[in-house]
């Protein structure tokens, strides 16, 4: 957790951008009766009833300290498709950047190593160079400043029946052109001595000599 919080406290270098990566399903439905429109004194209406299309993987990607998200919408979140996200950010998104340091949790797709299951070994070599990775511990992915920037889509964007993954790629390609101009940033207040105060019983117990 003090490592995390160390790298939160970092100032803003972009040549050694801060992002954070997490991932979140999205269960694609559609509606059987077709809904009704407000009307004047009416409110909408939507029947109980959906039919189910499938699901897809949203995966965030947040530098906090520069206001910037990317959403990359994706049919599963195999260690394949981590490998990939990885790619995008090294070669894509920070291609200029002389070092990505990376904020995931624990899960265990979220593993340099999976690099080498996806490329050949020079270039998962090269990939492996251009991040520093740091996890969030294990029940604490609240760490992980992108799981805040998901909740964030899901309210504002995601609330409601979406039946077609394009359709989904649409509403989130709109909600994060518009977060991003916005310059939404997070200044993150919760340092290393808010923790040795507020979460001391998961500190052990040192016993005294004496």
């Amino acid at each position: 957790m003090e490592d995390v919080l160390e790298v939160y406290t970092r100032p803003y270098d972009p040549k050694r951008p801060v992002v954070c990566v997490d991932e979140a399903s999205k269960q694609l439905v559609a509606d059987v009766t077709p809904p009704l429109a407000m009307q004047p004194g009416q409110p909408a209406r939507e029947d109980y009833e959906y039919e189910r299309c499938g699901t897809a993987n949203l995966f965030m990607q947040f530098e906090p300290l520069a206001g910037r998200r990317h959403v990359k919408v994706t049919e599963r979140r195999t260690s394949l498709d981590f490998a990939h996200v990885l790619r995008d950010l090294s070669d894509v998104h920070y291609a200029d950047a002389e070092k990505i340091v990376l904020v995931v949790d624990n899960l265990n797709t979220h593993k340099l190593s999976v690099l080498y299951q996806a490329f050949g070994p020079d270039e998962a070599r090269r990939l492996v160079e251009r991040f520093e990775i740091h996890y969030t511990p294990k029940h604490a992915s609240w760490l992980d400043m992108a799981e805040c920037e998901l909740s964030v889509l899901c309210r504002q964007c995601l609330d409601r029946r979406i039946d077609d993954r394009s359709l989904l790629e649409h509403e989130v390609r709109c909600w994060e052109e518009v977060r991003n101009a916005a310059e939404v940033y997070v200044d993150w207040q919760f340092r290393t001595p808010d923790a040795r105060i507020k979460l001391k019983r998961l500190y052990p117990v040192i016993a005294s000599l004496n």
